[in-house]
């Protein structure tokens, strides 16, 4: 959440930010109940100073302690509903986007800062994922095995879920040991977070109240299934102070992650682009505030890397300031280039939530002389199944088979499907 104080302090500033965002009459609205809610707790507290008589009161005195009394009770109801008015607003303002974010809300506005690679050109029209995958999973036999088996995923479980099988599903799994091995040699502490989470993870997180609608839940437990495992690690040192000199600490978390997709509809409806069940190596950061900038374009570089190494061509956007999730301040886009729909399309991102995720969690450290302070936090994703998406299209071949690249033959994965 914002920082309310200096909020209060400089509201032009913050007004002007979260415009771009599409809430400055939110804010507008927080401002307003916030000086409603300071002027009556002072009330209550005259009232309650004044309702504490010293020594023994006379018999006027104790009619007008009844008087002061009904005052206070009326007063303390008001201030609760009060409380509840600004403490939900206060929860549902974003993060205010940061000054190089480009105008904008949707991934046209996105500002394009480089290009890497050439993309993958073909004498031939290049199959999508989905039909490649059932050349390598071919068998020759009267049964059918896709490598992104569509078909049977819907019929257990519904629309936008798939399983992954054979050599596919290898090839799949050697990239996320892959990626781990990139983190864990970069010196990052690999950690398999919990799936299912308590609310105050998901508020913490910043992906409740506003995203309510792509959560799954299990009511009868309170819990919730994740959508990244940036929830459960955010989540990892909640309360705490954490020491300073051990600041950043870098976290490389692996899980399956779920995403209802609501609003969706009639998008990348073929294939694994979005699904609503998905493997994911996440990257996370604890950090010193003045460090989170720098923090940040470490993480990028470290996905661009791993990008690179597949040989797989894309580009670095930045996302624009309205199509920021309500935690960011800041995101970077990194987007392969996939044959079949001849577009750069997102395969990770990284982003800066500044101190907006640490104050929801109560994530502190102990500044230079002792007083804590809230940490800055940053995810960013090393490895998700579009790679797999990229990597089919690219390599494919007129006949349909795919050269695997080499980094991945030592984690099990065929040298061709």
């Amino acid at each position: 959440m914002i920082d309310i104080r200096l909020a209060r302090e400089h509201p032009d500033l913050f007004r002007r930010a979260l415009a771009r965002k599409g809430a400055a009459a939110d804010f507008d609205e927080l401002l307003g109940i916030d000086v409603l809610w300071r002027d009556l707790t002072t009330e209550v507290d005259e009232l309650r100073r004044k309702t504490r008589p010293r020594g023994k009161p006379t018999e006027e005195e104790r009619a007008a302690l009844v008087v002061l009394s009904q005052e206070l009770r009326r007063a303390e109801s008001e201030l609760e509903d009060l409380d509840r008015q600004r403490s939900e607003l206060l929860i549902a303002l974003p993060n205010p986007p940061d000054d190089s974010a480009p105008d904008g809300y949707s991934d046209e506005d996105a500002l394009e800062l480089r290009r890497v690679g050439k993309p993958a050109e073909f004498r031939f029209t290049p199959r999508d994922h989905v039909e490649l995958s059932s050349v390598a999973g071919a068998s020759g036999g009267g049964l059918e095995r896709p490598g992104f088996d569509l078909e049977r995923g819907a019929r257990v479980s519904g629309a936008r879920f798939a399983y992954r099988r054979g050599a596919v599903a290898l090839v799949e799994l050697a990239l996320y040991r892959y990626a781990i091995d990139r983190l864990v040699g970069r010196g990052f502490e690999l950690v398999l977070p919990p799936v299912l989470v308590r609310e105050s993870a998901m508020y913490g997180t910043g992906f409740l109240p506003t995203d309510e609608v792509n959560l799954y839940q299990v009511t009868s437990d309170a819990l919730y299934l994740t959508g990244t495992s940036e929830v459960a690690l955010a989540a990892l040192h909640q309360g705490e102070i954490l020491p300073a000199e051990e600041l950043p600490l870098r976290y490389a978390g692996y899980s399956t992650c779920f995403r209802r997709e609501a609003g969706a509809a009639g998008r990348d409806t073929r294939g694994i682009f979005r699904v609503h069940q998905f493997d994911k190596v996440e990257m996370f950061f604890f950090v010193l505030p003045e460090r989170s900038r720098e923090h940040h374009e470490e993480i990028l570089a470290i996905e661009e890397d791993i990008v690179a190494d597949l040989g797989i061509a894309y580009r670095v956007v930045v996302t624009a300031a309205g199509d920021l999730g309500p935690s960011a301040a800041k995101k970077y886009d990194v987007e392969a280039w996939i044959p079949s729909q001849q577009r750069y399309r997102e395969i990770t991102s990284c982003s800066n939530t500044t101190d907006y995720q640490a104050r929801r969690l109560n994530v502190r450290f102990r500044d230079a002389d002792g007083s804590p302070r809230f940490v800055h936090t940053l995810n960013g994703t090393a490895m998700t199944a579009r790679f797999l998406i990229a990597l089919l299209e690219a390599n494919q071949d007129e006949d349909g088979h795919v050269a695997v690249p080499e980094v991945l033959h030592a984690y099990g994965a065929p040298e061709r499907l």
